[in-house]
């Protein structure tokens, strides 16, 4: 083992130093080895390294190598561009032959074809002799040191500052040169900033300057505040959507001045706000809307002599066939006949309409006659039946396995909006067995299901609810389904409906869930390992047996997302997401007889689920950010319950989407004890259900190159239960130790961003074990002692998206 472990050492060595960026430099070539910024006190560091140029490669630490320049070199090594060049001729002389076929009209169908796959090498080649190889499109060239990009970073640093009030600033730099490296220091000198004395608006309308009046308060420029160029430019922009929101319709922000004057004594300035006139009138004009124009286009000129023509609502239809219902349409369109024009009613009605699923496009346009606007709403109809398969890979534990799904989709099923989905899904995977005796076994899963979305809440209706809640984009799901899972344990069936209502805010920043019914009918086939195990545990005092008899399950739940600045979306800001979840179960047997489930002999149960997941993404740097989750849970039985909940609702730690070094649904509860195998390792087998659960996932991201990216992580939390466990001691919650039951794991990532889809694997390694005894839970020094620590210390994670 020594051995292998001197040998691994020197291959790297070796590789590492034959990765040398400054080999191979030519005479007065200098390699950009660091750069670095000083003076800077008041301004933003980070915004001012992100207008630098030229920045140093990525670099191993503590040597001068860089993986991405090695697979750079790689490629050049192996790309040949004569040979590229010698195919482009070729195919170059072999296209022009056949476009002057094409020009005579003689060319063929298959010469036709072999055309067109010409012009597509074409483009291929064309990209790879601009770009490389794969592998010099995924690694990093050396980035040489060039003069002319340090002045320009230092007029850019410079630029920058005076936009933000700095404008006596002052921005030089030094290059230090020694051994083929060059080191660039920028010397920023800030000086006073100017600051905001007063902001004043001018404007010859005296409906504008009495509008612009009454909503200074959210105005954007502040006295007393620094002077910022971006603030007047989100100014610019607020005044525009004031003034659109208010009747303004051909009002732009080109009518909108502003002059500075500055104060170099007291360091200030004053900023004038100018609304400037019309070309060819003295005011701007206020447009009021007139009856609403709203017309369906047919799919194809077939339908060009068939119409229909209705009115409600003073929303004039003009409709190829009669299809679609004016009540629904109608509570989609906030445009009212007398009301001013309102940009974000436009854009309102705009995306409350695509929300249906019924159109392929939806243009508003404006007939302006003298000061009202008539509106004409453009669709066509979107494609009755839509199919969609996909095959695939999926992971929920151990390895990825296959997976097929499909689905279909009919919209307008009963003529109200309503779109039918049926939805079928068949998978293998890989998943830890809780009686083998380790390894990796197959799972089998399906599930089918079938569902109508109607566009409002059938409950209540009226006409004036559906018109008050159309902005909400509200919607009613009755679903009935059937799932299948086949485990080396168990073999779990059920049966299940739903009916929930979903909407959200016109912000959209919150979504909301109400399932109003949740009803699973659920049989369990149990190996005879498995309900050996299960009947141990229940002559020790543990019930858990009971989750899995025939059972009817059912609950009222509801659910609120709060996605703050577009959480998940490709972003610079931060960005935040909270999801607050609430769960009563059984709830619907206080409305239907027991007898209803007892002369069925099924098991049913009360209980109480809570759970709050927070997320928060801290962009640190263009190539390093921050992310972190903390996840709260408690699932409580009661009443008939036994103590015991259905096993769906357990809560379980461990695994690639918690808390990583941990293999899944194995971690806890509390500081309980697996046994210990022949070896003195922990014998993970079993999962380890827990009633309740804290999480906390800590990780700095970071680009590598290309399109690979790195991860450091720690990881904490447990689970536990209410009441003591008999059979497993140390697993319930107390206030007095719980706090010493906090099991950390720390590790590093990679993941493969092809922002289509991120392929992630992490390496977890146990730093703090609660389940070892006081005094001995510290365990990470057993990682650096031992070759990759001891068994079971390190958990290896695939995954498919971000863990959080």
């Amino acid at each position: 083992m020594n051995k292998a472990k001197y040998i691994n050492f020197l291959f790297l060595l070796f590789l590492f130093s034959s990765c040398s960026l400054t080999k191979g430099l030519k005479d007065g070539q200098y390699l950009l080895f660091d750069v670095d910024i000083e003076g800077v006190e008041k301004s933003d560091k980070a915004e001012l390294q992100n207008l630098i140029r030229q920045t140093p490669n990525t670099r191993i630490p503590l040597l001068n190598a860089s993986l991405g320049v090695a697979i750079y070199r790689f490629g050049e090594w192996t790309f040949d561009s004569t040979k590229h060049i010698r195919r482009q001729e070729r195919l170059l002389l072999e296209r022009d032959t056949l476009l002057a076929l094409q020009d005579t009209g003689t060319i063929s169908r298959k010469q036709g074809r072999r055309l067109s796959k010409i012009v597509d090498n074409l483009s291929s080649i064309e990209k790879k002799l601009e770009f490389g190889n794969f592998f010099m499109r995924t690694g990093n060239p050396r980035v040489i040191y060039d003069s002319a990009k340090s002045e320009e970073s230092a007029r850019q640093l410079t630029f920058y500052l005076f936009n933000n009030g700095f404008f006596e600033a002052e921005t030089d730099f030094e290059v230090k040169k020694s051994k083929q490296k060059s080191r660039v220091t920028y010397f920023v000198t800030e000086n006073e900033p100017y600051r905001i004395d007063s902001f004043y608006t001018r404007s010859d309308d005296d409906k504008i300057y009495a509008l612009l009046l009454k909503h200074e308060k959210g105005g954007l420029v502040q006295p007393g505040k620094r002077y910022e160029q971006g603030a007047i430019t989100r100014e610019r922009q607020r005044v525009e959507d004031l003034l659109k929101e208010n009747g303004y319709y051909t009002f732009t922000r080109s009518y909108i001045e502003y002059n500075v004057y500055k104060d170099t004594v007291d360091k200030s300035v004053q900023i004038e706000q100018l609304i400037r006139k019309p070309v060819y009138a003295d005011f701007h004009q206020v447009y009021t809307l007139d009856s609403v124009y709203f017309s369906v286009d047919p799919p194809s000129n077939e339908f060009i002599d068939q119409g229909i023509k209705t009115r409600f609502r003073d929303i004039n239809y003009e409709l190829y066939d009669d299809r679609y219902s004016e009540k629904i349409i109608a509570s989609r369109i906030f445009l009212n006949k007398g009301d001013l024009y309102s940009r974000n009613d436009v854009i309102e009605t705009q995306r409350q309409l695509a929300n249906l699923d019924l159109f392929r496009f939806v243009n508003i346009a404006f007939d302006t006659i003298g000061n009202t606007l008539r509106p004409r709403i453009f669709t066509q109809p979107n494609q009755k039946y839509q199919v969609t398969n996909q095959l695939g890979a999926s992971i929920t534990e151990q390895v990825p396995g296959p997976f097929f799904s499909h689905s279909l989709r009919n919209r307008n099923l009963f003529r109200g909006a309503e779109i039918f989905e049926f939805f079928f899904r068949a998978g293998l995977e890989g998943v830890v067995s809780a009686t083998g005796e380790g390894g990796v076994f197959r799972s089998r899963e399906l599930n089918t299901s079938a569902s109508v979305i109607f566009p409002q809440f059938l409950i209540p209706y009226t006409g004036k609810f559906l018109q008050t809640f159309g902005r909400y984009n509200p919607r009613t799901r009755t679903l009935i389904g059937y799932n299948y899972v086949d485990r080396p344990e168990y073999i779990r069936e059920s049966v299940n409906g739903i009916l929930s209502y979903n909407w959200n805010t016109r912000n959209l920043r919150q979504q909301y869930t109400f399932n109003a019914l949740d009803a699973n009918f659920i049989r369990s086939n149990l190996s005879n390992d498995f309900r050996e195990l299960l009947e141990d545990l229940q002559n020790q005092g543990n019930n858990l047996i009971n989750s899995f008899l025939p059972s009817y399950v059912s609950s009222i739940s509801g659910q609120v997302i709060v996605n703050f600045n577009q959480y998940g979306a490709f972003q610079r800001n931060k960005a935040s997401l909270l999801r607050l979840f609430l769960e009563s179960g059984g709830t619907t047997l206080n409305l239907v007889k027991r007898d209803f489930v007892e002369d069925r002999n099924l098991a049913y149960f009360q209980f109480l689920k809570f759970q709050a997941d927070f997320r928060r993404y801290i962009p640190i740097s263009r190539e390093h950010t921050f992310a972190y989750r903390l996840n709260l849970g408690m699932a409580r039985p009661y009443g008939v319950s036994n103590g015991v909940l259905p096993y769906e609702k357990y809560f379980f730690a461990g695994g690639s989407t918690g808390i990583r070094a941990w293999q899944p649904r194995r971690l806890g509860p509390g500081s309980f004890t697996p046994d210990r195998l022949e070896d003195g390792s922990f014998d993970y087998r079993f999962e380890q259900p827990g009633e309740i659960l804290f999480e906390g996932m800590f990780e700095l991201r970071s680009k590598i190159y290309g399109y690979f990216d790195g991860a450091f992580f720690v990881d904490l939390g447990n689970s536990w239960t209410f009441a003591e466990d008999p059979t497993r001691p140390g697993a319930n919650f107390e206030f007095n130790r719980f706090f010493n039951e906090i099991a950390v794991g720390t590790g590093l990532g990679l993941r493969m961003d092809f922002e289509f889809l991120v392929l992630r694997l992490d390496m977890g390694v146990k730093a703090l074990d609660p389940a070892r005894p006081q005094g001995e839970r510290f365990i990470l020094g057993n990682f650096f002692n031992r070759f990759l620590g001891e068994r079971g210390q390190t958990v290896f994670n695939i995954g498919i998206g971000y863990p959080f």
